[in-house]
């Protein structure tokens, strides 16, 4: 759902391998087992590279703190992307 409110809204979407897969934050799974979360994290930002997208947008505010630790690419949530865009 989140995918067609940002397409109605003008965003251009690319599409994201594994789209399903865990970015490596959840919960304290990053404490825990910092190793695996580091290469999930690695995982994500490279499928989501994949698309060359100007900013990656998310709806977790745990995927957008471990994500943007990894990237120089924006890492925002997706409600203020859409906001910015509505005004």
């Amino acid at each position: 759902m989140t995918e067609r409110v940002l397409a109605r809204a003008g965003f251009e979407l690319t599409p994201v391998p594994d789209s399903h897969l865990c970015c490596g934050s959840a919960g304290t799974y990053s404490i825990l087992q910092p190793e695996l979360s580091a290469q999930l994290k690695r995982n994500k930002l490279s499928a989501l590279a994949a698309g060359e997208p100007e900013e990656i947008l998310t709806s977790n505010i745990g995927c957008l703190a471990h994500l943007q630790s990894g990237t120089e690419r924006p890492v925002r949530h997706w409600i203020t992307a859409l906001e910015e865009r509505l005004n």
